[in-house]
């Protein structure tokens, strides 16, 4: 099977039974000899192959955030992530009802097969946090307890007027503290970050084909104006000239 730079933001293999061979991102080469979880953050094309005169069955999935690749959920994972079924206890029911739902064909197998791959990314993305697997990017600030807190509370309430002091008392960090650990942890500044997740969250509601006067309160800011130019400053497009390619 192969895939292509193309499409969703990623993929999600599971790998039930057999030898299975990897090969990319960047022309790596893996090989999958138990069963495990491979996932793929980003688009990147790559290949899977059963082993040599051997049979495997792989259940794959393409998993989207609703943005592009740049998605601050992702920055900060490494390319290509596997881990062995054994080293995430817990999963034997999820990954068993995936397979059969994959296999089946029933009706209203598309809804149910999303959602319990949603369950096993949610996992995988809590294994590398735990791991320490993630070294910037939103998910090593999820990692942090202190930063944790600010980073939700953004997320949460984008059209909040946050500022760095309102944010520090959130994380229960004095305004510098906060600041230099902010940058230091997620690899961007705070305001920066808020600002790129904010454009993330205005750019779904754009989708939507929302007018720009809403999405522009809804995604934090005061003025059209003042959306439109933080708007080209990450997209390098206004609002309605990035509409108008996605669409």
């Amino acid at each position: 099977m192969s895939f292509g730079e193309h499409g969703s933001d990623g993929h999600l293999h599971l790998v039930r039974e057999g030898v299975v061979m990897l090969v990319g991102p960047g022309r790596r080469r893996l090989t999958v000899a138990a069963p495990s979880l491979v996932y793929l953050p980003r688009r990147a094309a790559h290949r899977l192959m059963a082993a040599p005169g051997a049979q495997a069955q792989v259940v794959c999935a393409s998993v989207s955030f609703g943005s592009d690749q740049e998605n601050p959920v992702l920055r900060g994972l490494p390319a290509l992530v596997c881990v062995p079924l054994a080293d995430m206890p817990g999963l034997d029911v999820a990954q068993a009802l995936l397979t059969q739902e994959a296999l089946a064909g029933r009706c209203g197998q598309a809804a149910v097969v999303d959602r319990l791959a949603e369950v096993l990314v949610v996992q995988l993305l809590r294994w590398c946090i735990e791991r320490g697997q993630v070294h910037s990017g939103s998910l090593a600030g999820l990692a942090d307890a202190r930063l944790s807190r600010a980073i939700t509370a953004m997320h949460d309430e984008p059209s909040e007027p946050w500022t760095l002091d309102s944010l520090a008392q959130v994380a229960g960090m004095s305004r510098s503290r906060f600041a230099a650990h902010f940058k230091a942890v997620v690899g961007l500044p705070a305001a920066e970050y808020l600002k790129r997740w904010r454009i993330d969250v205005a750019k779904g509601l754009l989708r939507q084909g929302l007018p720009i006067k809403i999405v522009a309160g809804d995604a934090g800011y005061g003025s059209t104006s003042a959306f439109g130019k933080a708007f080209t400053q990450v997209e390098g497009a206004s609002p309605s000239e990035w509409r108008g390619r996605v669409l």
